[in-house]
């Protein structure tokens, strides 16, 4: 099916004819219409017009209001003020344009397609081999994983990458200690679940470190590994991949438990440019854009400096020969434009990294890497802070682990959920399975609610509360709409625009009109908070009509037909909305 023409571009056709015609030279002028408080839409464009035109911008307003054709779409305009005009849409067109909406076979609620995809390489969700997830993981993952589902459904072209720490000098201790230690980690995968997967290495490592630290010959023969490793050792890498292997089951669990799905080739890490580490670094030098200073390669910029005046330098490639991250970022950046044809590289990375990567952006762009065709940008976050707003750590004063957090989330969300199961006719296992969407919906909607260059507090109470702006209002406003569709008997949802429509019914129906370009903007933007404050204003429209106009015992059956299908593409409407953001909607809750 065809996207819907939304209810404000056929309102703003409506207006760009009648201003035409009041004032010739504006055809392609904008009416800039707007959702108002005192109309359906205000028009607030003419007093600029007017002002280009000389004209009196009241009179310019009152000649465009005698162009306009009232009936099927506009029931009425006046002029408002110096010159605004205040437009209220007819009944009719709310209802015949959500039923076009409603029709939409193909799941998509009329939601069009972008103007003009690309293909968007989005960073995201980027653990760290043989070390917990801890949560500082968790905004780049939810988020990331929020702008995979938006972008993809606007029909864009969406690469995932994961881009892991996979390399450096800690491996070579970990495999020196394996190789001595073979049997540290013998196991089948399929014997062991991902949390003692990563508590193996854990342990691992801690052992592995207090020898490094005690023994000078155990140093030496592991610093000898780092040296192999980079070299490409078949053994030494045997042992690596054996680690790498070994996360990944971990890193699955978590993914699992976020209820994100994670594939295995979308995980690339620092070890995947290593082959082209020495090109990026040669092009880079000759062509000017890297220079040799005290032995490093460095990039220099004029406008980044350090404290005392002295310019900080993009370190590509260490004295000693080493490479850094810079480097590896900078390979990363090549292969996705040249090999994987990225139009967009969109970065979800902490906003306290966001020096080093306009430092590897500018880098890139002076290489010509990146240029008017391909552009990078980073999707900064903000840092999760405990009730006392301060970084969030536990009472030890130890990092969060991701995984207890979760697991604490779906403890206290299963709770809620038991206490209205008797009355929704649960089963145990519908509590433990709707328990574990409300606790993963209530993380994942208090971050994605926040926008995400600010911090936010991580309070459980609250976001498993049933009141305010949480993940559990929306999800039981949609299995409120199921319980009342499955009451509503032989009465089916049809819509009828022959029928008035009370104040809350029109203001539901304006809203889920702004669905679509909603979707679009959110997408185009990055910018998922603001479809969790269209959502959260749905549900709060939703309350407001349940309160106003009785579905099911409305005043005739066409009534009921009519409020049941407006029920209906609401629910629909948070549903995909929901999953858009990566949140499930159980029916009953």
């Amino acid at each position: 099916m065809a996207s819907v023409t939304s209810l404000s571009d056929s309102v703003q056709q409506h207006l760009a004819s009648a201003l035409s015609a009041a004032l010739p030279e504006a055809v392609d002028a904008d009416p800039l219409l707007r959702r108002s408080d005192r109309a359906d839409y205000q028009a607030n464009g003419i007093l600029a017009l007017a002002k280009k035109a000389k004209a009196n911008p009241r009179e310019l307003a009152t000649r465009v209001v005698s162009g306009i054709v009232t009936g099927d779409v506009i029931a009425d305009v006046e002029v408002s003020g110096p010159g605004f005009l205040n437009i209220t849409v007819a009944d009719r067109a709310i209802t015949e344009n959500l039923a076009a909406r409603y029709a939409d076979d193909t799941g998509r609620l009329g939601v069009p397609y972008a103007a003009h995809p690309g293909t968007t390489v989005i960073d995201y969700a980027q653990p760290n081999v043989a070390k917990e997830m801890h949560v500082g993981h968790l905004r780049s993952a939810v988020i990331g994983d929020a702008m995979v589902r938006l972008l993809e459904f606007t029909g864009e072209n969406v690469v995932r990458r994961h881009h892991i720490g996979d390399w450096g000098t800690q491996f070579g201790m970990l495999i020196q200690y394996l190789d001595e230690h073979p049997h540290e980690l013998d196991h089948k995968e399929s014997e062991v679940s991902g949390e003692e997967a990563m508590s193996n290495l854990d342990r691992l490592y801690k052992t592995a470190r207090r020898l490094f630290d005690s023994d000078e010959e155990f140093k030496t023969r592991a610093r000898r590994r780092v040296v192999d490793l980079q070299a490409g050792d078949p053994k030494t890498l045997a042992i690596w991949q054996k680690f790498v292997d070994e996360s990944k089951i971990y890193f699955f669990s978590v993914f699992d438990k976020l209820d994100m799905e994670v594939r295995d080739p979308d995980i690339v890490g620092e070890s995947g440019y290593n082959d082209m580490l020495a090109e990026t670094c040669r092009l880079l030098e000759e062509s000017g854009v890297a220079v040799r200073s005290e032995g490093a390669l460095c990039v220099f910029f004029d406008d980044i400096k350090g404290p005392e005046g002295n310019p900080v330098p993009l370190i590509v490639q260490k004295s000693d020969g080493g490479y850094g991250y810079a480097a590896t970022d900078l390979s990363a950046i090549r292969d996705r434009v040249f090999n994987l044809k990225a139009s967009t590289l969109l970065y979800v990375v902490d906003a306290r990294q966001a020096l080093h990567f306009r430092m590897v952006f500018e880098t890139a762009r002076r290489a010509g890497w990146l240029n008017d065709d391909v552009t990078a940008v980073q999707l900064a976050f903000g840092t999760v802070l405990g009730k006392d707003g301060k970084p969030f750590k536990t009472r030890e004063g130890e990092t969060v682990k991701l995984e207890n957090l979760l697991d604490e989330a779906v403890e206290r969300a299963t709770a809620v959920v038991r206490e209205k199961a008797e009355k929704v006719g649960l089963t145990e296992d519908e509590i433990v399975e709707n328990g574990r969407y409300v606790g993963v919906g209530a993380v994942k909607y208090a971050d994605l609610s926040t926008s995400a260059v600010r911090d936010y507090k991580f309070d459980l109470d609250q976001m498993v509360s049933l009141n305010g702006d949480t993940s559990v209002y929306l999800q039981y406003a949609y299995a409120r709409i199921r319980s009342i569709l499955r009451k509503a008997g032989e009465a089916r949802p049809a819509a009828h625009p022959e029928l008035a429509l009370a104040p809350a019914e029109r203001a539901l129906g304006l809203h889920l009109d702004q669905f679509a370009e909603t979707v679009l903007e959110v997408a185009a933007a990055r910018e998922p908070h603001k479809m969790a404050a269209y959502l959260y204003q749905l549900a709060s429209l939703l309350t407001s009509f349940y309160d106003q106009c009785p579905v099911l015992k409305a005043d005739s059956p066409a009534q009921v037909e009519n409020r049941l299908f407006l029920v209906d593409l609401t629910a629909r409407t948070l549903h995909e909305g929901m999953a858009l953001l990566g949140i499930r909607t159980p029916g009953k809750l």
